[in-house]
């Protein structure tokens, strides 16, 4: 996308019904929301977090649709802003004792990914 009235230069990648909740899914988000691209990618490499390594391959498809699809440099590339949101719920039930059920939630996420060029930094 390009915003014509004020000349800044954007590129998104979108990550649908990934299998995680929005909450841990947000907490690795915010952790690189205003980074440069290049040291969130070296963040996610080497963080702890299970869900941290979709998150990397997401960055890098909105790396490349920049690059590719926008003409931007990577070289100036910064997390502009980082979207989740919930998705579907699958709902499991588990035996209980006297004959009950209890409920279990599994939730899904969407995340999307919009980078900036800014080219004075």
């Amino acid at each position: 996308m390009k915003n014509e009235n004020l000349n800044i230069k954007t590129a998104e990648a979108h990550l649908k019904s990934v299998r995680i909740s929005p909450i841990k899914l947000s907490a690795v988000a915010r952790s690189i929301t205003g980074m440069p691209v290049n040291k969130a990618v070296m963040a996610l490499t080497f963080s702890n977090k299970a869900i941290a390594g979709a998150v990397n391959k997401l960055l890098k498809s909105a790396m490349a649709n920049a690059e590719n699809n926008h003409g931007l440099d990577i070289d100036n590339l910064f997390i502009e802003r980082i979207d989740v949101g919930k998705s579907m719920v699958m709902k499991r039930f588990r035996a209980r004792a006297k004959g009950r059920g209890a409920r279990i939630l599994k939730p899904f996420s969407n995340m999307r990914i919009v980078l900036i060029e800014k080219l004075g930094e």
